[in-house]
């Protein structure tokens, strides 16, 4: 009997001066690696922020590896940190006060200064070495190229163990010749990791390389059918935005 990893059915009206959005999203996955693609302002970035946590829906239900995060009828709604996922953020949201090291270790319990830093230690070593950033470890945010930057980024959200790892449009804001290298670097990691992978994108080509199974996302709904040559070609074509509110 094949597990599903993540159950999502919930619904989300936002409203602002210029519009108003209905989030109306009901998908279960068993995958791997699953990719939700489409257009800017189609609901994508507003998916995956209410299975972080880092928005409640108005109603509805999300489970992740057999737990439930949200559940309105219950009243539940867990904490992003008692959620146990890990996010990549488009612009990788990184501390510039505090150093590579300082970074990774912050999602761990209590963040960087608490009492169980000993073994956290350890824990931030490993996705240092892992991510061949020993190095820079002790270098700040501004002082890193775009590729160090997404690999702190990743070092972070995996270093607290996560159930499943969220990316929101992890290569977009890298250069043509970077975005193909941590594609690559993310394949590798892939093979290795042994938890799903929930990856949102307007770029076809990310679909092609990470989409063990493929949802589109239109005006807030997850279309039915299946996605043609045709409409990657459209939705290549679409302009970025970095809206959250519409994203």
């Amino acid at each position: 009997m094949t597990t599903e990893h993540i159950k999502v059915d919930i619904r989300k009206t936002l409203k602002s001066d210029k519009r108003e959005f209905m989030l109306d999203v009901h998908f279960a996955s068993s995958s791997d690696s699953l990719v939700i693609f489409g257009p800017s302002g189609a609901g994508k970035s507003l998916t995956l922020q209410a299975i972080a946590g880092l928005l409640t829906p108005d109603s509805g239900r999300i489970e992740l590896s057999g737990a439930t995060l949200y559940d309105s009828s219950r009243k539940l709604n867990l904490a992003p940190q008692a959620r146990k996922v890990g996010f990549l953020f488009q612009n990788y949201a990184l501390f510039p006060h505090l150093n590579v090291q300082q970074n990774v270790g912050f999602g761990l319990h209590g963040g960087w200064r608490n009492p169980g830093r000993h073994q956290q230690d350890e824990r931030v070593a490993h996705w240092l070495k892992m991510f061949e950033l020993e190095a820079v470890a002790g270098q700040y945010p501004h002082q890193l190229s775009g590729g160090q930057q997404q690999r702190t980024a990743l070092a972070r959200a995996l270093a607290s163990d996560p159930r499943a790892l969220l990316l929101d449009e992890p290569f977009a804001a890298l250069d043509s010749g970077l975005r193909n290298r941590m594609r690559h670097e993310l394949m590798e990691l892939r093979s290795r990791l042994k938890i799903p992978l929930i990856m949102i994108t307007h770029d076809s080509e990310d679909v092609r390389l990470f989409g063990d199974e493929v949802l589109e996302i239109r005006d807030g709904r997850i279309k039915d059918d299946q996605i043609d040559e045709q409409m990657d070609a459209q939705i290549d074509e679409q302009p970025d935005s970095q809206d959250v509110r519409s994203a």
